[in-house]
């Protein structure tokens, strides 16, 4: 992706880069359609890399634990003058999850349901509602499932923005019984979900 494509959305790259995550994929599709115009989405996903060598290193499972996605929508044709932003916000939230829990799916995680709902201010100032998902992935290798929390925020600013992303509710050396854990496996749940959330919070 060209730093200069603005299609996509602006994310903390120095954050990402610091917490081991790495890019592993960049897409402009249609997401949805509203009457009269198509919704485009500009995403970028991220995968905590350097969790998962630790973890194959240490506990001999190769697994994507986390992932963190932005996007950007752009319409077309753009909304006419008469329709806000705030009057098809329920209409973009819903999709996001949908989206969202389609992503799960697609990953392998089952026993997918929504959680509670929360509401948390972003850097550049809007608010925006979190909702939260919960899902298992089953880990055959270990006899075991990995309990996930995933977190979706929708909001609009400069034009709309999702933020989104997974993570492990329990540290990755307890699921995979690693005695003497590095300090990256015994990351918890908490900081976990600071870090997602801080990351949301600087999608721009």
């Amino acid at each position: 992706m060209s730093s200069s494509d603005e299609r996509f959305p602006s994310v903390p790259d120095q954050a990402l880069d610091e917490g081991g995550w790495t890019r592993t994929d960049e897409t402009v599709e249609t997401v949805f359609q509203l009457p009269g115009t198509k919704v485009e989405g500009a995403t970028v996903v991220y995968g905590d890399e350097r969790t998962r060598q630790a973890a194959e290193e240490y506990g001999g499972l190769d697994q994507r634990w986390r992932f963190f996605f932005a996007t950007k929508l752009t319409f077309s044709p753009p909304l006419s003058p008469g329709i806000g932003p705030a009057m098809i916000l329920p209409s973009v939230r819903s999709e996001a999850n949908r989206t969202f829990k389609s992503e799960l799916r697609d990953r392998g995680f089952e026993s997918i349901s929504r959680g509670r709902s929360e509401r948390i201010r972003v850097d550049s100032g809007d608010r925006t509602k979190l909702t939260q998902f919960r899902a298992e992935l089953p880990l055959p290798e270990h006899d075991t499932s990995l309990p996930v929390s995933g977190w979706v925020g929708v909001w609009h600013g400069d034009g709309f923005r999702i933020g989104a992303g997974a993570y492990p509710e329990q540290s990755i050396a307890e699921i995979l019984d690693i005695d003497d854990p590095p300090v990256l496996l015994a990351t918890t749940s908490r900081e976990y979900r600071d870090e997602l959330l801080d990351l949301i919070r600087a999608v721009a």
